[in-house]
C-alpha cells in the first residue's frame, strides 16, 4: 500500500469517513477518496481472500472484491463524487464560524447550473473518465446496446432497456435530478429571505451588505414578534441606526461579526436605543445553530447502496431554519 508518514495529525484526508461521520461533506470525501485509495483497497481485499482465517472472512472478502470490481460501483463512485464535489461548496459555506448567508445563497443557485450543466453535457465525459478507471484496474466495460439485465432478477426476465438507458437514465439523470429537487426543497424562498436578511445585518466591511428592504422581508416571517405597528418603528430605527453606527460612532468600525456586533451594542448601550434592531441581531445570531441542524439534514442523503433505494426527499430544512424564539 506504500509508505506513510507518522505523526499526529498526518494521512487524514486520504482516509474513508466512519458511519458516524454524518456530516454532509463526510460522503463527498469518502467517494473521492475511495478513488483515490481504489488500487489499495483492491490488493487488501485479495490478501485477504488469500490469508482469511475462516471461511465467513474468506466468503465476505470475496464477495466485498467481486462487487468492487463492476462497472457499476465505478459508475457510482466517479458520479456521487462530481454530484456532492458540486454541493459540497454549500456545505463549507454554511459550516464557517460566521456564515456569509448572501454567498450562500448565491452557490445555491451555481450549484444548480453546475447540476445542470452536468446532466446537459457532461455525460460522455463521465463516461471516458470511468471507462479509462475501468481499464486501470481491469474492470469489464458493458456494451452499452446491450439490454440491461438486473443482477438480481432471473436472465430471462431481461428488461426493455438498454444498458446505456439504465445507466444515463435511471441513474445519472435520476440523482442529478434529485439533486435539484432536494436544494430546492430547502432553500425555498422563505429560507431565501432568512439567510439573505441576516447577511444584510452582518457588519463586515463596514456594513457593505446593509440592505433596509430586505431585512424587512426576512422581518415578515416574525409576524407574532413584529407586528404592523413595530414594522414601522423597526423601519424608522434601522434608518437611524445604520448612519449611527456606520458614519457616526467608530466603535463599530472593524467588526468581524454578529457577535462582535452584539458585544458592542451592548458595551455602548446603544441596544437600549434600538431595541428592534437588537432583537434582530439576537435572532441572527439563532443561525449558527440552526444551520448545524441543517447540514445534518443534508446528511440524511445515506451513501447511495444498490438500486437507487435512498432517496434524497426529506423536507426538514424548510422548517428547522426559521427559529421560534
Amino acid at each position: 500500500m506504500g509508505e506513510l508518514e507518522t505523526g499526529r495529525g498526518l494521512n487524514q484526508e486520504l482516509c474513508l469517513a466512519r458511519a458516524a461521520d454524518t456530516h454532509w461533506g463526510s460522503h463527498y470525501k469518502s467517494f473521492k477518496n475511495f478513488i483515490s485509495m481504489f488500487g489499495s483497497i483492491i490488493d487488501v481485499l485479495d490478501t485477504i481472500v488469500v490469508d482469511a482465517r475462516t471461511l465467513e472472512e474468506r466468503a465476505k472478502a470475496k464477495g466485498y472484491l467481486s462487487t468492487c470490481q463492476t462497472f457499476e460501483v465505478a459508475f457510482m463512485l466517479h458520479l456521487m463524487r462530481d454530484v456532492l464535489g458540486i454541493t459540497n461548496k454549500i456545505n463549507t459555506s454554511l459550516q464557517k464560524k460566521e456564515q456569509d448567508s448572501a454567498n450562500a445563497i448565491l452557490l445555491v443557485e451555481v450549484a444548480k447550473k453546475q447540476l445542470q450543466k452536468l446532466r446537459e453535457e457532461e455525460w460522455g465525459l463521465l463516461v471516458d473518465k470511468v471507462s479509462a478507471f475501468c481499464v486501470k484496474y481491469n474492470i469489464s466495460i458493458p456494451n452499452f446496446d446491450d439490454f440491461y439485465v438486473n443482477s438480481g432478477r432471473s436472465r430471462r426476465k431481461v428488461v426493455d432497456h438498454t444498458i446505456l438507458h439504465h445507466y444515463r437514465v435511471d441513474i445519472f439523470f435520476k440523482i442529478i435530478d434529485w439533486k435539484v429537487q432536494e436544494l430546492n426543497a430547502r432553500f425555498n424562498e422563505v429560507t431565501t429571505k432568512l439567510l439573505v436578511g441576516v447577511a444584510c445585518l452582518n457588519p463586515v466591511d463596514s456594513f457593505s451588505s446593509f440592505d433596509i428592504n430586505k431585512i424587512l422581508m426576512m422581518v415578515e416571517l416574525y409576524p407574532d414578534d413584529f407586528d404592523e405597528n413595530i414594522m414601522v418603528t423597526l423601519k424608522n430605527q434601522l434608518e437611524t441606526y445604520i448612519v449611527d453606527i456606520r458614519d457616526v460612532d467608530e466603535r463599530f468600525s472593524n467588526l468581524q461579526g454578529l457577535v462582535d456586533l452584539s458585544e458592542t451594542l451592548v458595551k455602548t448601550k446603544k441596544h437600549l436605543n434600538y431595541p428592534f434592531v437588537f432583537r434582530l441581531v439576537k435572532f441572527a445570531l439563532l443561525l449558527p445553530v440552526v444551520t448545524a441542524t441543517v447540514e445534518r439534514t443534508f446528511s440524511a442523503m445515506k451513501l447511495i447502496k444498490s438500486e437507487l433505494r435512498n432517496r434524497m426527499n426529506d423536507e426538514f430544512m424548510s422548517g428547522c431554519l426559521v427559529p421560534y424564539v
